[in-house]
C-alpha cells in the first residue's frame, strides 16, 4: 500500500451521469418475456378470520391468468420465523407468504391476483369476494399485556413478546442519595420511511433447471438469496438476486415480505415470470414501520450537575410477527443499550419489552433506536440543567467522556474507542455562536418571541459484528467482500458485495481502489448488487458501507498492487520494492523512470503468459474479505444544534437553522458524509415534527397516504451547516466508521431541547413525539 496512503476527499459520483441523463434503471423499469403481473387483495381487517375467498368473479375477467390464496402458496413456500437466540427468550410465530386463516394487520395480503397487465390484476382485484369474522384488535401497547387483552397469537399464550433487563447495581441507592431526582414520561411516534422508489420484484423461474431469477428492491441480495432458497425448496446456487438502481432504503429494504416472496412462489407455481410493484397506498400498510416507543425516565443528578443514576423503562409495539431476519427486538434493545452510552455514568438500569399488535410489524428503519435513546437521554440531561439552573452545554461537558479517556467500557457494557465528543460539542458551540444565540434568545422574549436553542450529543452505533445477528441464527452476514481484475486493457474491474440506494457507494468504492492501487478513477468498473457477479457480502445497513465494504476493498486493492508489481518486477528483471504504480503506470522509483503500464502487463497476463517465468501466477484477481469482530458495533460521535421559534399563539415550530459536527473516523468522501448527514437530519426532522403512522382502536391506520401522512418539503427545511472531526478507529486500516444515521439520531432531541427552551418562560414542557402544534398548545393550556 502507498505511505502515505491518502483518499482525495472531492471525488464526484462515478453514476452520476447514468442518473441526469435518465439512464438510471429501475425495478419497474424492467420488463421479462412472458411476463405476468400480480396484484394482492389485502384485508381490510386488522384482525380476523377468513371464512373464504370466492375469485369467480375475477377470473371471468379477460386477461386475468389465476387467483391464488394462502393454501395455494403453502404448496411451494414455506413458514419463516424471526427468532435471536443470542438475546433471550423470543415468543415468536411463524409467518407464511400469505395466512390460510387468520389475518393479522390491515393490509395482509389474502388472494394474489396474477393478470397480463398491472391495470387488469387491480381491476380483478376489486372483484375478488373475501369474507371475514372480525376478532378484536390488540393496538395499544400497554394494553397488550393486560389480563383481558385478546391474544394475537393465542398459541403464545401471551402478547409480550420479548424483554431484556439491564441493571449495573446500586441504582436504589445513588438515586437516593442524588440531589435531586427527576422523572419524565416519552412518547415516541410510530412512522415508516418514504422512499421515493416502493418495493417491487419480478421473478422469472426456469422450471428446466429449477433456476429462479429475482429482481428485488433489495439492500441485501446475498442474504436474500440464501433465503428465498431455504424457503422456496431450492439450492442457494440456483437462486439468482438481482438489484438494480433501487430509489432509496433507509432499512426497510433489507427485509423478507409476504408479497415480494409471493411472487417468487407464484412465479414456481406458474412457471412463467412475474411482476409486483407496491403502490403508494400499499407501501403504507406492507413496508415496515419503526419506532411507536413509550419510556419512562427517572435521573438522578446532584447540584454540581453530574449525573448519579439513570433509570429507563421502555415498552415498544412488534406488530403481529417478528419481521424477518433482524427481527423486531432490536429498536427496544438499542433503546436499553444507547440511551446512557454518550455520558460518564457510574449507575444504570433498563428494562425494554417488545409486545406483539394487530399493527404493521416494526423493523430496523434509519437509527434504529438510537433516536428513542437520544430523545430520552438528551431530553433528560436538558431538564435536569433546567432543574439545578445549569447551562444546557455545560451540563453536558461536566458529564460527558473526556477525549483522552478513551478507550472505555460505557456503563451499558459497550467499547467505545475513538471519540471526541467534548471537541465535538466545542466545536459546535462555535459554529452556532451559542452565546450569541443566548442572547439572542433573551432579547426575543421581551418581544413576545420565543426561540429556543437545543442540542444534543450522541453516540452512533455503526458496521455490527456477527455478535449482534449471526451470533443469535440469522443469517445476515457482517463481513462484506471484494474482488479485483486485471483486464488485458489494464482497466480494473471491481465487484463488491456493497449495494447502492443513492448514497454514493459506488463513489467510494471507486475512491479507495484508485488511490490504494495507482489507478485513474475512471479506469475501473464497479459491478454490485448481482449475486451471480459479485463476491458473497452483507450489503448496506447500519453505516457498514465504507468501515466494512470499504475495508475489503482496501484489502484487495493492496493485495492486487503487490501481484501487479511482482509481475512487472519479473517481467523487466528488477526488484519490487523499488516498483511502484502512479496513474496506471509502473515506475521505478529509484530512477522516477517509467518502465511499463498496467495495459503492458494486463496484455502480458492474458494473451503472454509464454513469456512468464513458470512459477508466476498466470492471472490477476484477488478477493479479500473483511468483517469486523472486535467488538458488538463501531462508534461514532455526533454533536448537533438547533435555532427554532415557537409561535406560542399557534403552536407552530419553525426551524431557523441545523449545525452538526460529525466525528466518522476518518473520512473517503466529505461531499458523500455530508449528504449523508443533511439527509438523516431532514428525515429526523420529519420524525420530530412531521411524520406519524395514526392507528384508530380497531386496528386501522387513519393516514395511509401522501396526502395525509406529513413528510417534510422543501420549504420547511432550515439551512443545514455540517463540520468534521476526524478520529480514526484503529480497528482498520481505513480507519472509517460510518455517517448514515447520526443527523436522525441526534436531531429529534435537540428539537425537543429547543422547544422546550423556547417554552421554558411558561413552566411547560413537551415530550410527545411528532411535536406538533396541537400537543405544544396542550402543555400550554390553550386548548383541552
Amino acid at each position: 500500500m502507498p505511505d502515505p496512503f491518502t483518499i482525495d476527499p472531492g471525488t464526484a459520483r462515478p453514476d452520476a451521469g447514468k442518473f441526469i441523463q435518465g439512464r438510471g434503471r429501475y425495478l419497474d423499469d424492467i420488463s421479462v418475456t412472458g411476463m405476468l403481473h400480480v396484484c394482492f387483495v389485502r384485508s381490510p381487517y386488522a384482525h380476523a378470520k377468513i371464512a373464504g375467498i370466492d375469485a369467480s368473479r375475477a377470473l371471468e375477467l379477460s386477461g386475468v391468468s389465476h387467483v391464488f390464496t394462502g393454501r395455494d402458496l403453502a404448496a411451494v413456500c414455506q413458514p419463516w420465523t424471526a427468532r435471536l437466540t443470542n438475546l433471550g427468550e423470543m415468543k415468536t410465530a411463524p409467518q407464511a407468504a400469505m395466512p390460510v386463516d387468520v389475518v393479522r394487520w390491515q393490509g395482509e395480503p389474502v388472494a394474489a391476483v396474477v393478470a397480463v397487465s398491472r391495470a387488469i390484476a387491480e381491476d380483478a382485484a376489486e372483484l375478488v369476494e373475501a369474507e371475514y369474522e372480525e376478532l378484536p384488535a390488540v393496538t395499544d401497547p400497554e394494553a397488550a399485556t393486560g389480563p383481558d387483552a385478546p391474544l394475537v397469537h393465542p398459541e403464545l399464550g401471551t402478547n409480550l413478546a420479548w424483554s431484556i433487563n439491564i441493571d449495573t447495581g446500586e441504582v436504589d441507592d445513588a438515586m437516593a442519595g442524588a440531589d435531586l431526582v427527576i422523572e419524565r414520561t416519552f412518547e415516541v411516534n410510530r412512522q415508516t420511511g418514504v422512499t421515493l422508489e416502493p418495493r417491487g420484484a419480478i421473478a422469472d423461474y426456469d422450471p428446466s433447471k429449477r433456476y429462479l431469477t429475482l429482481y428485488l428492491t433489495s439492500q441485501v441480495p446475498h442474504i436474500q438469496r440464501y433465503i428465498y432458497a431455504r424457503q422456496l425448496g431450492l439450492k442457494e446456487a440456483n437462486v439468482r438476486i438481482i438489484c438494480p438502481d433501487i430509489g432509496g432504503g433507509f432499512g426497510l429494504k433489507l427485509h423478507v415480505y409476504s408479497d415480494e416472496i409471493a411472487t417468487a412462489a407464484i412465479s414456481m407455481l406458474l412457471r412463467r415470470p412475474v411482476k409486483f410493484v407496491a403502490d403508494r397506498l400499499e407501501s403504507f400498510v406492507s413496508d415496515i414501520h419503526a419506532r411507536g416507543h413509550r419510556v419512562k425516565a427517572r435521573m438522578g443528578v446532584n447540584t454540581d450537575g453530574k449525573i448519579q443514576a439513570l433509570e429507563v423503562d421502555d415498552l415498544a409495539g412488534a406488530g403481529p410477527y417478528l419481521i424477518h431476519p433482524r427481527t423486531s427486538v432490536i429498536e427496544p434493545l438499542l433503546v436499553a443499550i444507547c440511551t446512557p452510552l454518550a455520558y460518564d455514568l457510574k449507575h444504570y438500569r433498563a428494562t425494554a419489552s417488545l409486545v406483539y399488535q394487530n399493527k404493521v410489524s416494526t423493523g430496523q428503519y434509519r437509527g434504529v433506536g438510537m433516536p428513542v435513546a437520544s430523545l430520552v437521554a438528551e431530553g433528560m440531561v436538558d431538564t435536569a440543567a433546567r432543574a439545578i439552573g445549569l447551562d444546557k452545554a455545560e451540563i453536558r461537558k461536566r458529564n460527558l467522556f473526556m477525549d483522552d479517556a478513551y478507550p472505555v467500557t460505557g456503563i451499558s457494557g459497550e467499547y467505545l474507542e475513538c471519540l471526541s465528543q467534548q471537541a465535538s460539542l466545542d466545536k459546535l458551540l462555535g459554529m452556532m455562536d451559542y452565546d450569541g444565540l443566548r442572547g439572542e434568545r433573551d432579547a426575543g422574549r421581551n418581544q413576545g418571541i420565543y426561540k429556543g436553542i437545543g442540542l444534543a450529543t450522541v453516540v452512533e452505533g455503526t458496521s455490527p459484528s456477527p455478535a449482534l445477528y449471526a451470533a443469535g441464527g440469522a443469517p445476515i452476514s457482517s463481513r462484506d467482500a471484494c474482488t479485483l481484475r486485471l483486464e488485458a486493457d489494464g482497466n480494473i474491474s471491481c465487484a463488491t458485495g456493497l449495494t447502492d440506494q443513492g448514497q454514493g457507494g459506488e463513489a467510494v468504492v471507486t475512491s479507495i481502489v484508485s488511490d490504494v492501487l495507482g489507478v485513474a478513477r475512471d479506469e475501473i468498473n464497479v459491478v454490485m448488487g448481482d449475486t451471480a457477479t459479485t463476491p458473497f457480502g452483507g450489503g448496506t445497513w447500519a453505516s457498514r458501507g465504507t468501515a466494512i465494504a470499504g475495508e475489503a476493498c482496501l484489502l484487495a486493492a493492496a493485495e492486487m498492487r503487490e501481484k501487479i508489481l511482482e509481475v512487472a518486477a519479473a517481467v523487466h528483471e528488477q526488484p519490487a520494492d523499488i516498483l511502484t504504480i502512479r496513474v496506471g503506470d509502473i515506475i521505478n522509483l529509484e530512477t522516477n523512470d517509467k518502465i511499463s503500464s498496467l495495459a503492458e502487463i494486463g496484455n502480458t497476463i492474458h494473451f503472454n503468459t509464454h513469456t512468464l517465468p513458470a512459477d508466476l501466477e498466470p492471472e490477476l484477481i484477488v478477493t479479500r474479505h473483511y468483517s469486523q469482530r472486535e467488538q458488538l458495533m463501531v462508534y461514532a460521535n455526533c454533536a448537533l444544534g438547533v435555532s427554532l421559534e415557537v409561535d406560542v399563539n399557534t403552536g407552530l415550530v419553525t426551524l431557523h437553522k441545523v449545525w452538526a459536527v460529525d466525528d466518522c473516523g476518518r473520512i473517503i468522501n466529505e461531499k458523500l458524509v455530508v449528504e449523508q448527514m443533511r439527509g438523516s437530519i431532514v428525515q429526523g426532522i420529519g420524525s420530530s415534527l412531521y411524520e406519524e403512522c395514526i392507528y384508530d382502536e380497531a386496528g386501522q391506520l387513519l393516514n395511509g397516504n401522501m396526502f395525509e401522512y406529513l413528510v417534510p418539503m422543501a420549504g420547511e427545511m432550515p439551512d443545514i451547516e455540517c463540520d468534521h472531526i476526524e478520529t480514526p478507529t484503529k480497528a482498520t486500516q481505513l480507519g472509517a466508521k460510518g455517517c448514515g444515521e447520526a443527523g436522525i439520531i441526534a436531531v429529534c432531541g435537540a428539537i425537543m431541547n429547543g422547544i422546550n427552551d423556547a417554552l421554558e418562560p411558561f413552566g411547560v414542557e413537551v415530550s410527545s413525539q411528532p411535536f406538533t402544534p396541537e400537543k405544544i398548545l396542550r402543555a400550554m393550556g390553550k386548548i383541552g
